[in-house]
């Protein structure tokens, strides 16, 4: 619990008291799941669960077609798999409901739209043989998310769908897990129709969120210590508090956004204040604390490695005293990177750096909006225009 208390407390330095009065209007969706979510709003919904080569149990969310549109029965419509970010879950790509949501635009758009769960969140877990309350249930980080998660995805997802490739989308974590994989197993590449970067994170040291800063710094070191294995797990008690705090109707705007934009950046111009009971009622979903460590390691070192074990560690791991770094220029699938100047967790500089690097960058995209953050990738009003607009267009054309 004490992990829990930790970083509500950090969520509301230095931010403002007024008096509190409830709303009783709730939104429903915070409280589905997001098989529910989906069929809410008239699509058609899939659970498949997947396991990985290292034994850990995943869930795939799937939605096969459009709501106007039949299941193609030569199974045509291109397979896309889309990779959520640290302390998500497939739910991000739904809250913002039709018209929005990123998966309802692809599948409206006559796409197959797969949503990974990455292992360790709340609809991905458990092991064939580890109970999660085994601490080394938790040794890993976003490298095995990638190497092991999104490998074990793309061949179910292939092997279901009859396709030779897939789109994959990714935003934050989930374009780090892709760089991991793409760099330490290169067979992949042959595997990805197109790899799109939302908000690309590999090197992290010009980062500007305090908050993550903390986060992937002193507190991840200090509850590691502890003895913590799991970071902010989903819960009941979790996804109450938050939606309490979103839905006291005087403060709202103020609690729930600063949570926000103390982690990707200030755009209250792009925020919907009305969908902050529905995000935190799915986020926090759930991580490893090695997850955080790991990218303070980057954050330190500047470098994008694997995960440092230290001298004897790193001997056990990788025959070496120093973690390798991983090879970039093993990425050789087409590449999409959609940024933004406003993005507090992946700088301008450190996207920069990463661009040099991959070898087959089709496509570097700045968003035109100089206040656009990092959660306004899947959340912002107008995200549909200044974003998956081109997103669909480069698809298109592989």
């Amino acid at each position: 619990m004490l992990h829990i208390c930790l970083i509500f407390v950090i969520f509301i330095i230095d931010l403002s008291y007024q008096t509190i009065s409830i709303n009783p209007n709730q939104n429903d969706d915070s409280r589905l799941t997001v098989l529910e979510i989906i069929s809410k709003y008239g699509y058609p919904a899939e659970k498949h669960k997947v396991i990985t080569e290292d034994g850990y149990y995943l869930t795939l969310h799937r939605i096969p077609s459009g709501r106007n549109n039949t299941i193609s029965s030569d199974r045509s419509r291109p397979a896309v798999l889309l990779q959520h970010c640290i302390l998500c879950s497939s739910a991000v790509f739904v809250l913002t409901g039709p018209q929005k949501a990123l998966a309802f635009v692809l599948a409206d758009k006559g796409y197959d739209v797969w949503m990974g769960n990455a292992r360790g969140t709340k609809y991905s877990k458990g092991h064939k043989e580890l109970s999660i309350r085994n601490p080394k249930y938790w040794e890993f980080s976003w490298h095995e998310m990638g190497v092991y998660d999104v490998a074990a995805e793309i061949d179910y997802i292939l092997k279901v769908t009859s396709q030779k490739k897939l789109y994959y989308i990714g935003h934050s974590m989930g374009t780090t897990m892709m760089f991991a994989l793409l760099s330490a197993r290169p067979e992949y590449n042959q595997k990805v129709r197109l790899f799109v970067s939302l908000s690309p994170v590999a090197y992290m040291s010009h980062m500007k969120s305090t908050v993550f800063r903390i986060l992937y710094g002193p507190l991840a070191l200090i509850l590691r210590t502890m003895g913590f294995q799991e970071f902010v797990p989903h819960n009941g008690l979790v996804s109450r508090l938050s939606r309490m705090i979103c839905e006291i109707q005087a403060t709202s705007s103020i609690i729930c956004s600063n949570a926000l934009f103390l982690i990707s950046g200030y755009d209250s111009q792009q925020l919907d204040t009305a969908m902050l009971p529905t995000i935190f009622g799915h986020i926090p979903a759930g991580t490893s604390i090695s997850s955080l460590v790991h990218y303070g390691q980057s954050m330190v070192t500047g470098d994008f490695r694997y995960y440092d074990h230290g001298p004897a560690g790193n001997m056990k791991h990788y025959k070496t005293k120093m973690c390798p770094q991983y090879n970039l220029s093993q990425i050789v699938a087409p590449s999409a990177f959609f940024y933004s100047s406003n993005d507090w967790l992946a700088d301008l500089k450190d996207v920069k750096k990463l661009k040099e690097q991959i070898p087959n960058l089709v496509l570097s995209n700045k968003i035109p909006l100089p206040t656009f953050n990092h959660m306004d990738f899947l959340f912002a009003k107008d995200v549909v225009q200044l974003v998956y607009k081109e997103v669909l267009a480069i698809l298109k054309k592989y």
